[in-house]
């Protein structure tokens, strides 16, 4: 279908549209017209990613005279591909409407791991085996010797990449990863670099969060992206751990010990050097002397990672005169090293600012922070120099860079975190020194400020006022939409005690307590043996999931679960969790129904849809606070109190209720389904707590369903069912619209919206 928001003809591939779609619509053109950033929460299975995307792509067309890109980040490479084949059925029916001049270039970009066709460097297991896989052959030193000596290994779709130069393009279309790859078999080029040297060109790209937000990444991908950008960032619930992770660093003794082998081994390659081209090493010191501690004409095969600073605060002055030979680097290397070595050495807690621990360093090991703020870059250029090709192996080395130059660069909204042991096993000796990154403004800051209009959008940003003080933005729109049903085919409920009317909760105090078990396993027990198909479980952490299976299985409320479902469960293993998954699939689609026990967190928490019988119930076990006795959350709380004067109470509140709805949310997946959700501990049923949840989950939630007992919520689930078993009329005749026709939009425009939505 197609209609008009205001002076946008919007191309719309279906032939209706759900009311939220269209209002959701109207708020982003809003935003595009502002030029600003925008807020937008939507219900899960509303068809939030096809609004978007005819929206923006529209709004394109209808001005052929602006260069708008669309920047679409998601979170997993699946995300990514829904995102593109959605684009795909999208460009194909705007195509059929107005022919040629609708033609845009849209790629999906990833690592070399999902890109790369060359079977010999796919053979690796990991993505930085792989990495240094693909610069073994590529690298432009491998590529001179090559050219002189033929038995040197290369890699043909990148020389065949290289030889086609200027011919090397992609034509215009929606390109997936794997349609990338199979055009890169037929042509012989390389699909990774194709895709990279396309991305400037493309009207619209989709990728992971990490290439805008992780400076190390987005410093090599994102940097020829223009202004007029509309970037979006699709279930951006968790947006501001993402960019606390980005600037966060860990080193561990494994690091330490990995890292002192690199300077063993770099120190063998300068020997090596001096002895056969030292004319090499002379010249990379007369560059650093002008200050170039990056060659400005890189091959592309060559680039690393970028400095891991963000990149207003990266010093474009020349590198210190004391780390500019090489070996006097590898000193100041072995000195930090040292001095992190000692640190690790403590019985005790730290914690310190960025500021005190640089003013010990040099006063113990006499490395000034101008020195650790050129660590990155002159590491860089010295893998060059030394023309080394197997990366991976000095992973180490670069941690220690990484952490070197933050900690030069940032004094504020840092802290540095020693930890002898993990508290959760403190008799396992486990040191950790964490340069912890509190302030998640930090990393989104370049991205609000470059681009024309940011879209942060999720189903679970309640509540919403807090997203604009962490991440330090203002937006001009902010909104939350719910979800318009024909049958109130969602039943959140709130249980609070079980049928021997004892409280339940996932309490510290409470959480041991054998009779809370008890009524855990019993409020399943019951619900398995009414509801049919799939039920997914979720608790709080993994230690509290495998203490209550363990309490279930010795007291045989296991094996009564076990008669009527299989019972499948999360592990921290990601091939297990995927064969667990596979199965509990092939459980519900025979008719034996399963159980499927995970935590909220977790992975199965984040991107798996348990839609239509797959997930008919979900049960939240308790609330996923996080774990507060982390040293690393508590030093982010007190920045969060200081700096934003956002209680600690609050935040932790709003980050343990984002996770629960994210949870219950896998459940409903589209208009046609439904499901229950069972949100199992007594602190739900109070305002404070309950009030985070997302809009779409509280308007069905019934005054009636906030406190009850196993046995009435049975009763709830019994007569839900039988209402859901009915046939049910798609289009709303009963008096609720919830799918409009392009003769509706159009009565819409001529009547004002109001009357038909609500």
């Amino acid at each position: 279908m197609k209609f008009q928001i205001e002076d946008v003809t919007v191309y719309f591939p279906y032939d209706n549209i759900y009311p939220e779609q269209y209002s959701y619509m109207v708020e982003l053109k809003r935003a595009l017209d502002a030029k600003g950033h925008c807020l937008l929460e939507m219900p899960t299975g509303t068809g939030k990613t096809i609004a978007l995307l005819s929206l923006i792509t529209s709004y394109t067309l209808s001005k052929p005279h602006s260069s708008l890109k669309l920047i679409y980040c998601t979170r997993t490479v699946h995300e990514m591909e829904k995102t593109l084949a959605e684009l795909k059925l999208l460009h194909n029916y705007q195509i059929k409407h107005l022919g040629p001049a609708a033609r845009i270039l849209a790629l999906g970009l990833s690592s070399r791991k999902n890109l790369c066709v060359n079977t010999t460097v796919l053979a690796a297991e990991n993505r930085d085996s792989v990495d240094a896989g693909c610069r073994k052959l590529t690298a432009s030193w491998v590529r001179a010797m090559a050219a002189e000596n033929p038995n040197v290994p290369t890699c043909d779709f990148f020389e065949n990449y290289e030889r086609a130069a200027t011919a090397a393009v992609l034509p215009p279309g929606v390109y997936t990863l794997q349609d990338l790859r199979a055009y890169g078999k037929e042509k012989g080029w390389c699909p990774y670099f194709l895709a990279r040297h396309m991305v400037q060109f493309a009207n619209v790209v989709v990728y992971s969060y990490q290439y805008l937000l992780d400076p190390k990444v987005a410093a090599i991908i994102s940097k020829e992206m223009q202004k007029e950008s509309v970037v979006v960032f699709d279930e951006a619930h968790n947006i501001d751990n993402v960019c606390i992770e980005a600037l966060s660093v860990s080193v561990r003794r494994q690091t330490l010990d990995g890292a002192s082998r690199n300077l063993s081994r770099i120190n063998q390659e300068i020997e090596r050097f001096k002895a056969t081209d030292a004319g090499r090493l002379r010249a990379e010191y007369n560059r650093l002397v002008d200050g170039l501690a990056q060659r400005g004409n890189l091959s592309v095969s060559d680039t690393w990672l970028a400095n891991p600073a963000l990149p207003d605060d990266i010093l474009k002055e020349a590198v210190p005169g004391n780390i500019r030979r090489a070996e006097h680097f590898l000193h100041v290397l072995r000195r930090l090293v040292q001095y992190l070595r000692g640190r690790l050495e403590t019985e005790n807690v730290e914690k310190e600012s960025p500021i005190s621990f640089v003013s010990s360093l040099t006063s113990q090991a006499g490395i000034d922070q101008k020195t650790l703020k050129f660590c990155y870059d002159r590491l860089h250029s010295l893998i060059l120099t030394l023309e080394i090709t197997d990366t991976d192996e000095f992973l180490h080395i670069q941690t220690i860079c990484d952490f070197a130059t933050l900690l030069g660069t940032y004094s504020r909204g840092f802290s540095i975190i020693i930890e002898p042991f993990d508290e959760r096993m403190p008799h396992i000796p486990d040191p950790v020194l964490q340069l912890s990154c509190h302030d998640a403004s930090l990393a989104i800051k370049p991205v609000f400020d470059r681009f024309q209009s940011v879209v942060i959008t999720s189903g679970t940003l309640s509540p919403i006022d807090l997203y604009p003080r962490l991440l330090n933005f203002h937006p001009v729109v902010s909104r939350s939409f719910t979800i318009s049903l024909t049958r109130d085919c969602i039943c959140p409920m709130v249980l609070t005690r079980g049928s021997d009317q004892l409280p339940v909760s996932t309490k510290f105090d409470m959480r041991s307590d054998p009779g809370v078990a008890r009524n855990y396993g019993k409020l399943l027990v019951e619900m398995v043996s009414v509801v049919p198909d799939g039920i997914v479980c979720f608790f709080v952490s993994y230690s509290y999931m495998d203490g209550i299976i363990n309490s279930w299985n010795e007291t045989g409320i296991l094996k009564e679960i076990m008669q009527h479902k299989l019972v499948f469960i999360e592990t921290q293993d990601v091939v297990e969790t995927t064969l667990a998954l596979d199965n509990y699939r092939r459980a519900c689609d025979c008719g034996r129904g399963a159980v499927f026990f995970s935590v909220a967190r977790g992975k199965v928490a984040e991107g798996i849809d348990f839609d239509r019988h797959y997930g008919r119930l979900v049960i939240m076990f308790g609330i996923p606070f996080q774990y507060t006795l982390s040293k690393i959350l508590i030093a982010r709380l007190e920045y969060l109190r200081d700096t934003f004067q956002i209680k600690e109470g609050d935040f932790l509140t709003f980050d343990a209720l984002r996770q629960a709805a994210q949870c219950v949310g896998r459940v409903i997946r589209s208009k046609a389904d439904y499901g229950m959700m069972i949100f199992a501990d007594k602190r739900y049923s109070r305002h404070d707590k309950r009030s985070k949840l997302p809009g779409w989950i509280l308007s069905h939630l019934r005054d009636a369903h906030l406190n009850l007992s196993t046995d009435m919520a049975l009763h709830i689930a019994r007569e839900f069912l039988r209402k859901m078993a009915q046939p049910y009329d798609k289009t709303g005749a009963s008096g609720r619209k919830t799918l409009l026709s392009q003769e509706d939009l159009e009565k819409m425009a001529e009547s004002g919206v109001q009357d038909m939505l609500f």
